[in-house]
């Protein structure tokens, strides 16, 4: 085709340059050329797994290659070529490749752009190369995450960001009896937005110092969904996970977090929690009056709302003694649902509902009361939506309860986040019975900071909205 030879025409051209013939850019590789030879560095190296296939076993390994030109692309090395390589490629060398097969890449498990991807078999020619300084360590196509918010789900995209908070790492079996690890960290940037990422195997299993200290990482090739009414992402093992990014990005993420970004109110794209999915998202907005009214009609399926207010109250005492804000939770994995357990646990860390003493962590139980212009309301408040209203970890209280102040020092930390900031709630009313009384339980399962722009537009439109009525009753 005409197409190919004009390509062979540019890639002699830029080979003429460097200095070689035999030295091809990876952005030029395609299913046109049946020998090449590329020099790129290993950014990114898979596990090596075995695989069944037509009776006959084999194994195979991945990585992802970037060449000086910036091209990257992902290889394959299979049986053969697995056995021989394994243990000789390694991330950030560089390597002299040749003797591959170049088909159509599948999308669906690469991160590279690029149409093609590399299969390397016995007889692969793979020598390592003196350091290239002029190829990078990685190729990030950035999308901050208050792009990532208007972005069609799913979606797959490149993140760099602040770590602020880091999950524990937790082991479980799938439903399809597989033993896996995941870990869930969440990464903020300069758009005054945050995100959870779920980080799997290997990854997952990182020590702890390493997301220590609010680091900047990269991530490539995140794959981004609608979870729980917000949205989420799940890191897996095609993409990757960078740390000490020298790209301007990286630069301008660590600044802000370091001049404002660490005390600034983030809006949360993930929502944590008992959030009733797509329904929480699309919550009718009520005030305080108004919910109280409505959430006592609510006779079957739970019904979900959204309320603008202030905390006003945290029940520290009942009946005049000292109410718990805490309490220790078994963090087992259940089985065939791949969720912790969250049952309250004894002394001794005993789960009755796991029968055994396992992980355990603290978790919030409060109850808030939260008012507006016109009406307070009380609402037992979710741990991780209690998190957000007292801007505290749960650990972080029961430290503080056990430190030289004692409940006083945690009392003062409560109420200092008395009136402190509005809030958007997203509330549940759900209808239930408990000990044969029928009743409805209403529930704050998710909060944030309050988007002052969207809010102020929104109280405008309530304005015109009700100017307008008065004109029609009126006429």
């Amino acid at each position: 085709p005409v197409h190919s030879v004009l390509s062979v025409g540019r890639v002699l051209a830029m080979a003429a340059v460097d200095g070689s013939l035999s030295l091809l850019p990876i952005s030029e590789l395609s299913s046109y050329m049946p020998r090449w030879t590329i020099k790129a560095r290993v950014t990114n190296k898979s596990q090596l797994r075995t695989f069944s296939k037509g009776g006959g076993n084999g194994k195979v390994f991945h990585v992802e290659l970037l060449d000086g030109h910036g091209g990257e692309i992902r290889a394959s090395f299979f049986n053969e070529a697995a056995d021989s390589f394994w243990e000789n490629v390694h991330v950030g060398k560089c390597y002299s490749m040749s003797r591959g097969s170049v088909r159509v890449a599948n999308q669906q498990y690469n991160s590279c752009n690029h149409r093609y991807e590399i299969s390397f078999d016995k007889g692969a020619q793979i020598s390592e190369a003196a350091n290239d300084t002029e190829i990078e360590s990685v190729k990030l196509s950035v999308t901050d995450l208050q792009t990532l918010q208007s972005k069609t789900l799913p979606c797959k995209v490149d993140l760099c960001g602040i770590v602020t908070s880091t999950g524990s790492t937790i082991a479980f079996t799938s439903k399809e009896g597989k033993e896996l690890v995941k870990r869930d960290i969440t990464i903020a940037d300069d758009s005054a937005m945050s995100m959870s990422v779920t980080l799997w195997g290997e990854r997952a299993k990182q020590e702890d110092t390493a997301f220590e200290g609010n680091p900047v990482v990269g991530l490539k090739g995140v794959i981004v969904k609608e979870w729980n009414g917000g949205r989420a992402g799940s890191l897996p093992e095609s993409g990757s996970l960078v740390f000490a990014l020298a790209m301007p990005e990286a630069k301008r993420v660590q600044q802000w977090w370091s001049q404002s970004g660490s005390t600034q109110s983030l809006t949360a794209l993930t929502v944590i929690g008992g959030g009733g999915g797509a329904r929480a998202t699309n919550a009718k907005v009520l005030d305080l009056t108004e919910l109280r009214r409505i959430s006592e009609q609510v006779t079957q399926s739970s019904e979900f709302y959204s309320v603008v207010c202030r905390l006003g109250l945290v029940q520290l005492q009942k009946k005049g003694e000292t109410q718990p804000l805490t309490y220790t939770a078994c963090q087992e994995i259940r089985e065939g649902r791949g969720l912790p357990c969250n049952r309250r646990v004894d002394s001794s860390g005993f789960c009755p509902a796991c029968n055994r003493v396992g992980k355990s962590s603290a978790r919030f139980n409060v109850r808030c009361r939260f008012g507006d212009a016109k009406d307070n309301a009380w609402l037992t408040t979710f741990h991780e939506a209690a998190e957000r209203v007292l801007g505290m970890k749960a650990e972080e209280a029961q430290s503080i309860e056990q430190g030289e102040g004692g409940r006083e020092a945690l009392e003062a930390a409560v109420i200092a986040k008395y009136f402190d900031q509005p809030l958007q709630l997203t509330v549940r009313a759900k209808y239930e019975t408990y000990n044969g009384e029928a009743r409805t339980n209403v529930s704050c399962v998710d909060n944030r900071p309050v988007t002052f722009g969207q809010h102020g537009r929104a109280m405008l439109k309530e304005v015109l909205d009700h100017m307008g009525a008065q004109s029609r009753k009126q006429l």
